[in-house]
């Protein structure tokens, strides 16, 4: 079993003429948190995106867990059923409640009985603290709790890692603290995770490493320390002086 969760070898893709990843190369280790940041436009929500195969990619390789994303002969769905997945706009099914939400991948996808179904979606649940909340439907829940039942919907699958698109992007400022509380507590854990995300002070505390892109290229991968005190390439002290201000 390897020790890296995710490879990604030199992977370039292009919506029409327009390259939009080039030879992007890294890897994650089991257990590791690594923060993909860089400017809007930069190329990260579609890095993390190809990493489940939700971006198809024209060039280069891509391994989870030892399973080659870009194998045609892969079993996608089932690949997908193991890496969690948290979008910036929840993507939770409306008309549905909060329980059914959770336990409808877990039975038509992992095929677990209702009753295993709502045991652990409820125990994921009442993990990101909104067990009062299983009978409500996303209208009723704010956006912070929204995103909290998505997290705990990804995790009722038992996810071998997990991937953050810009997860707190779409929430009012008060309730991003929530959601990173949550996030937080699963680094400490030991979750795999890859996360696109602006909030530095979330990179500072928990991330292994930072992924610096622009413009489709991966421009610094660095440990935090190192890409916090001495950023190497310009574009990064540049972004950092930006955002850190703040």
């Amino acid at each position: 079993m390897s020790e890296k969760m995710i490879v990604i070898d030199d992977v370039s893709k292009w919506y029409g003429s327009f390259n939009v990843l080039k030879h992007c190369s890294t890897h994650i280790n089991r257990g590791e948190v690594v923060v993909v940041c860089g400017p809007s436009g930069s190329g990260k929500s579609t890095l993390i995106k190809t990493v489940n195969a939700l971006e198809p990619f024209q060039e280069g390789r891509l391994f989870i867990n030892d399973v080659a994303v870009h194998d045609p002969k892969t079993d996608l769905p089932k690949l997908r059923s193991r890496v969690g997945m948290v979008f910036q706009h929840f993507e939770l099914f409306p008309h549905l409640s909060v329980t059914e939400n959770l336990t409808l991948a877990q039975i038509k996808v992992l095929g677990r009985s209702q009753d295993e179904a709502i045991k652990r979606g409820l125990k994921m649940l009442d993990r990101v603290g909104l067990n009062a909340h299983k009978d409500k439907y996303p209208g009723q829940l704010s956006g912070g709790q929204q995103q909290r039942v998505a997290i705990a919907r990804a995790l009722s699958m038992d996810p071998i890692v997990m991937l953050f698109d810009e997860p707190t992007s779409a929430l009012d400022p008060e309730m991003v603290g929530e959601v990173l509380d949550v996030m937080v507590e699963l680094a400490t854990e030991g979750m795999t995770m890859m996360v696109v995300t602006h909030e530095m002070g979330f990179a500072r505390k928990v991330a292994h490493r930072v992924i610096f892109m622009d413009q489709g290229e991966i421009v610094e991968d660095a440990p935090k320390e190192e890409f916090f005190g001495q950023a190497r390439s310009e574009r990064a002290r540049v972004f950092l002086s930006r955002i850190l201000q703040h």
